[in-house]
């Protein structure tokens, strides 16, 4: 098939649209994407859901044995002071990073857009190859990869997290990045303070140095100590791994499958700059820049895992 003098190419044989992708084509671009720009992406993932739970009660139990076991029965005030206010505000940076990595669009191309006139709307060059995903059936564009846990292509697809219940794709990797490097600084801060703890119950024959009974007070502080050196060890390969990859402008998906770069490759500082936005500043820590309220939709949208909250 040669419409408008271009070739649409196939990864398989597929139909351009299916009974269960309700495309609109007299709908313009523009507004669906301002429709999506207002609701809150969230994927419905048995699998990811558990880990992104599991992901917030074991950062609440961090919370708590720093809180209740270590500072609040400690003698030092400006200690517990200084070192509860560090853990929180880490926990709550941390927190606010996976929300929103999890609830914002990744990159999602939108689906069923593979149509005569869409393509025709393109004005593209004769003899020009484009890409149709037929899973999705969506007009493919460069660097973009299906994910059959989102059931969308995504721009710019780094890999999908079930930690965080998402793609880390275009629009959130910045996010991602942020929730590693701080769960990997509360880690480190934990077993900082786990350290000083085992020294002060030893030196306190384990009578003051908690409210607890010395077995619970044991059993607490060796769990916080796994937790934090898994978290750790875990989160800051994931945060190293994606610093190198937005330097080499690489995603993970191209760097294993040793896709030769049709691209452009930007400079690091620039790739840092289109990830992060802008020149470099405190802002790029703070994973609240560009939050908004969205609209709560009248009605569930179909035909995909995605729902709007």
């Amino acid at each position: 098939m040669q419409p408008s003098g271009h070739r649409l190419r196939d990864v398989e044989h597929h139909p351009l649209l299916t009974e269960n992708d309700n495309y609109d084509s007299s709908s313009s671009s523009s507004s669906s994407e301002a429709d999506m720009a207002d609701r809150v992406w969230f994927i419905r993932d048995s699998c990811g859901m558990i880990c992104a739970v599991m992901t917030w009660l074991l950062v609440v139990y961090a919370d708590f044995v720093v809180t209740f076991v270590m500072l609040l029965p400690s003698k030092d005030f400006w200690y517990s002071v200084v070192n509860g206010v560090i853990f929180n505000c880490l926990a709550v940076l941390a927190l606010s990073s996976h929300l929103r990595t999890m609830l914002t669009d990744p990159g999602a191309v939108p689906k069923g857009n593979a149509t005569k006139e869409y393509m025709e709307s393109l004005q593209l060059k004769p003899g020009e190859v484009i890409y149709k995903c037929p899973k999705c059936c969506c007009i493919k564009p460069e660097r973009a990869h299906h994910c059959s846990i989102c059931k969308r292509c995504i721009r710019k697809m780094d890999h999908h997290c079930p930690w965080v219940n998402n793609c880390v794709g275009e629009k959130n990797q910045r996010f991602f990045v942020l929730f590693t490097m701080y769960i990997a600084l509360s880690s480190v801060h934990a077993l900082i303070l786990c350290g000083f703890q085992f020294i002060s119950c030893v030196r306190g024959q384990w009578t003051e140095c908690s409210d607890f009974s010395p077995p619970i007070t044991v059993i607490l502080l060796i769990f916080l100590c796994l937790e934090g050196l898994l978290f750790f060890t875990f989160t800051a390969v994931m945060f190293g791994t994606q610093i190198h990859s937005i330097c080499n402008d690489e995603t993970e998906i191209e760097r294993l499958k040793s896709e030769k770069p049709t691209w452009e490759r930007r400079l690091r500082w620039e790739g840092m700059k289109s990830v992060f936005g802008g020149p470099p500043s405190l802002l790029w820590m703070n994973p609240f820049v560009g939050f908004r309220f969205r609209r709560l939709p009248m009605r569930p949208r179909k035909g995909g895992p995605e729902f709007s909250v």
